[in-house]
């Protein structure tokens, strides 16, 4: 990982440990943030994302935020900090289908967007 992601996720690990997500089980709750999932994709989900999409069949997804019942909830792609968060859109929407997951956020740790994939595109929030 290069430096400039480093630095990003460390600032991702501080905004969502501000927000009151869990890294490691805590009196107040169980660790809800699951960190670098490997995850295998089929062939369906790739083809059902058309096809200018990335042909690989496995990836690690950086940030996998559980709800209660440890189902997920959001996936988060980070990005390198020189980079717009942006440019992960169609990796981040692959690994949220493979985990049935809604909602994406993509992140370099400076700029923010919040991904409702069936409600359009990415905005941006703070």
């Amino acid at each position: 990982m290069a430096a400039k992601e480093a630095k990003a996720r460390i600032k991702i690990n501080k905004l969502l440990e501000e927000s009151g997500w869990r890294f490691f089980d805590e009196k107040s709750g169980k660790a809800n943030v699951v960190l670098e999932l490997n995850v295998k994709l089929t062939e369906d989900v790739i083809d059902d994302l058309g096809e200018d999409f990335e042909t690989t069949s496995n990836g690690f997804i950086d940030f996998l935020l559980l709800d209660e019942q440890d189902f997920p909830l959001v996936v988060l792609e980070a990005k390198a900090e020189d980079k717009n968060p942006l440019i992960g859109k169609e990796q981040a929407r692959k690994y949220a289908k493979s985990q049935n997951c809604r909602f994406i956020i993509l992140s370099n740790g400076n700029l923010h967007y919040f991904w409702d994939l069936d409600n359009g595109g990415p905005h941006i929030i703070t």
